[in-house]
């Protein structure tokens, strides 16, 4: 069993970390809202600094919103960075399973490398249901022998581990990953707009359209909370944008145009205008009913 380090236990993260205690490690927690007295219960270690998590732990994790919370977690006061050197004669690993940009991420590995340690990077899918089911698709960048000594961690995490590439090949996935997620729940959204002005029940469409070629998660999931207007996160609008964000950079410095993208980015932001920064992101059905002056509502007979 290992000593590993869980840094950042929102939504994702808490679930996340109880897995790994329930899986006989033993954790050391930071999170900046205080480490919930369940996880302290189950037998996880409160730590005060990611320094002191990274003295501690032989295997880091972190979980956070956006690249610069990863980078000051990784080099800022008091960070891991300074807790590896504290601690250079036993080589560490740190995963960063953030969703963050991947030209940041390969200078982060490069930076962690030099300090005779290792790095991965294993962005997750599966939203919140997937990780309190241990059910997320875990999509790695690392040295080959590296996800090697990993991959049983991250396998009491997720359901599909899967070794993309090198250090960075693992947020280029995810990059697709969430191109696809974000342009599908607002097609969703459109199709059961359309479904509602047209006076039939969108409900009744969305169960017929599961069984056929459309089917697909996000008209299961998100589909049904269009339709029964629970907007409660999940995965919060304003990550979804931020996602979205480090597409569209990443796409213009691959010099290619990803106009759908932009258009479903354009949308995430009217909803953060609107003060839905909070809301789950299949909200985004909210703009498209503005648009079209109609909301999606379920019959009832």
């Amino acid at each position: 069993m290992a000593n590993i380090g869980f840094i950042g236990l929102g939504i994702m993260g808490k679930p996340m970390a109880e897995h790994l205690i329930r899986g006989g490690h033993t954790l050391f927690l930071l999170t900046r809202s205080g480490v919930s007295e369940d996880l302290v219960a189950l037998g996880g270690i409160v730590c005060t600094t990611p320094q002191e998590v990274a003295q501690q732990a032989e295997i880091i994790i972190t979980m956070l919103p956006d690249t610069p919370d990863v980078e000051k977690v990784l080099f800022g006061n008091n960070s891991i960075a300074a807790g590896l050197t504290d601690s250079s004669e036993v080589r560490k690993v740190i995963i960063d399973m953030s969703t963050i940009s991947p030209l940041a991420t390969q200078q982060f590995a490069i930076k962690i490398n030099e300090l005779g340690h290792d790095y991965v990077d294993a962005p997750v899918s599966g939203g919140d249901i997937g990780a309190q089911n241990a059910a997320l698709t875990i999509m790695v960048g690392a040295d080959e022998a590296v996800f090697s000594k990993v991959k049983s961690i991250l396998e009491l995490m997720g359901k599909q581990v899967t070794l993309i590439g090198g250090n960075g090949a693992g947020q280029v996935c995810k990059i697709a990953n969430q191109i696809i997620v974000a342009l599908t729940i607002e097609a969703v959204g459109e199709a059961l707009l359309f479904v509602s002005k047209a006076g039939v029940d969108p409900e009744k469409v969305r169960q017929a359209l599961m069984g056929g070629f459309a089917a697909s998660r996000v008209l299961e999931v998100h589909g049904e909370r269009m339709i029964n207007r629970r907007f409660d996160p999940g995965f919060r609008i304003e990550l979804q944008q931020k996602d979205l964000d480090i597409v569209l950079a990443s796409a213009s410095a691959l010099g290619i145009s990803l106009p759908n993208a932009a258009t479903t980015h354009e949308l995430y932001n009217a909803c953060v205008a609107h003060g839905g920064a909070k809301w789950d992101n299949s909200a985004i059905v909210k703009m498209l009913e503005k648009l079209a002056n109609h909301e999606i509502y379920k019959r009832t007979e």
